[in-house]
């Protein structure tokens, strides 16, 4: 088997987002959660009573259920969020000029690209700092197509029968633990709608840094693609390295109308303590596509299945999954889809590599409920393993109760061997050029999709790692 110089030198483990910022909040809660604790959360972002009852409400169930016994350990989790810090709040307000943003938030920034990608790129960017986004801004002409991309707490306040109407109904708080956690104090996050027919051809984009130690991280991000619109939204994360363990629970509603076609890409980067459960789904309407592509590399454990429910006729679901776990790091992945409707298509391509002692994990669903008659749906995870300690599981779960649906589903696990690398090293290869070769080769079908043309520094970085590029 190859060295760990060889495995090294594909630069899949290096993380060079582990910096930390020395930038002081203007708030910042005490350590662990209560009701009191959910009020001031309300408080400080002047919310209607409406939704602080909500908060409070989501808090009770959060309180109520039990912590999950499936997927990765949690065990020490309970005692991380007793240290945990549920809202920090990095300035007074939210900025729509990059120079008037602090110096400190702005270095951070800068060294993740985001001006980079305002300047050459000129699309919406968000950028969230801990708790809150801290800047935003959107194309001209977006703005006078009705295009609304904006901090979630602007679409609360500024656009409320838009945000009532849609908030928690795809998601609701009693979803599982997590989604209830989040729904009592979520902060930050975007609100975004495309208006019936427009199409956005250059994507919004959002940025995720977690700074502070010991700061749990709960952004809530709401999406109404309208009837025949067309958009992408990017999401990059990432955090910086800390002797304590850090949380990050996220929720992501989508709502994909009639003939839309929405595309969410997530690529997470956060560091090796970090916790990282979420919660992705979307509601996919009448003839419309609901795309997912997902990348996760380090964090401690990552728990996250985006998924698809196709309640529409015609409603197509793509999930594309990508993860990477090196040592002591468990990815447990994949993705979901609900069949309600008839004719409804869907696809699951996961892929996953393991090193080291890491552990990769499949867990995904497909549902086909009687009536959604001929749905078709085909579900692929294949796993690569980089060396004899690690590890890889697949848990498929497939339900049909619909006797004219077609379901299909392959796996694959396969090791780098030695012949592998002899055969290309014959080829006059050297061994590291050998093993870049056979990472590349395995996640090419979802690299490929990485939308490379308008990524950032961040974007950059994942895509070296996907393909294995050496340096």
């Amino acid at each position: 088997m190859p060295s760990n110089e060889i495995i090294q030198g594909l630069g899949l483990d290096d993380y060079k987002f582990g910096f930390v910022t020395d930038s002081e909040p203007v708030f910042k809660t005490r350590p662990g959660l209560d009701a009191d604790v959910v009020r001031q959360i309300s408080a400080r972002k002047d919310e209607p009573e409406w939704m602080l009852k909500r908060r409070l409400k989501a808090l009770r169930i959060y309180d109520a259920k039990p912590m999950p016994q499936w997927g990765g350990d949690l065990s020490e989790l309970e005692e991380t969020l007793s240290r945990t810090y549920f809202y920090s709040k990095p300035q007074e307000q939210m900025e729509r000029s990059w120079d008037d943003v602090p110096e400190s938030i702005k270095l951070t920034f800068e060294r993740l690209g985001i001006p980079e990608a305002e300047r050459k790129i000129l699309a919406g960017v968000g950028a969230q700092y801990d708790s809150e986004m801290v800047y935003h801004s959107l194309k001209e002409e977006w703005e006078s197509k009705g295009v609304i991309f904006d901090s979630i707490e602007d679409g609360l306040k500024n656009h409320p029968e838009l945000f009532r109407k849609h908030f928690g109904t795809v998601i609701p708080a009693a979803d599982n633990k997590f989604a209830a956690l989040n729904s009592a104090v979520w902060s930050g996050g975007s609100f975004v709608y495309i208006p019936p027919g427009v199409r956005l051809e250059t994507p919004l984009q959002a940025y995720f840094r977690v700074n502070q130690e010991r700061l749990g991280q709960f952004e809530r991000t709401l999406i109404i693609a309208g009837e025949g619109s067309r958009a992408h939204y990017i999401e990059g994360c990432t955090a910086p390295v800390y002797s304590t363990d850090s949380f990050h629970s996220g929720v992501i509603e989508i709502v994909v109308n009639r003939d839309a076609h929405f595309r969410y890409t997530t690529i997470q980067n956060w560091s090796n303590n970090m916790y990282n459960l979420v919660t992705q789904r979307a509601l996919v309407q009448q003839g419309a596509h609901m795309e997912w592509l997902d990348g996760n590399l380090g964090s401690k454990l990552t728990m996250k299945y985006p998924s698809c429910f196709l309640v529409g006729e015609g409603a197509h679901g793509e999930i594309l999954s990508i993860a990477y776990a090196g040592d002591d790091q468990h990815q447990d992945t994949g993705g979901k889809v609900i069949h309600v409707a008839p004719n409804t298509t869907s696809s699951i391509v996961s892929k996953s590599i393991s090193k080291g002692t890491g552990r990769a994990s499949y867990r995904g669903l497909c549902k086909v409920y009687d009536g959604a008659r001929n749905a078709r749906s085909n579900v692929e995870c294949d796993a690569l393993l980089i060396n004899e300690t690690s590890r890889t599981d697949t848990f498929p779960y497939i339900e049909i109760d619909e006797r004219s649906a077609t379901v299909g589903h392959e796996a694959t696990v396969s090791k780098v061997g030695d012949e592998q690398l002899f055969y290309l090293m014959s080829r006059g290869m050297d061994e590291a050029e050998a093993m870049a070769l056979i990472v590349r080769g395995f996640i090419e079908p979802i690299a490929k999709e990485l939308p490379l043309e308008y990524a950032v520094e961040l974007n950059r970085l994942i895509e070296l790692e996907m393909e294995g590029s050496v340096g």
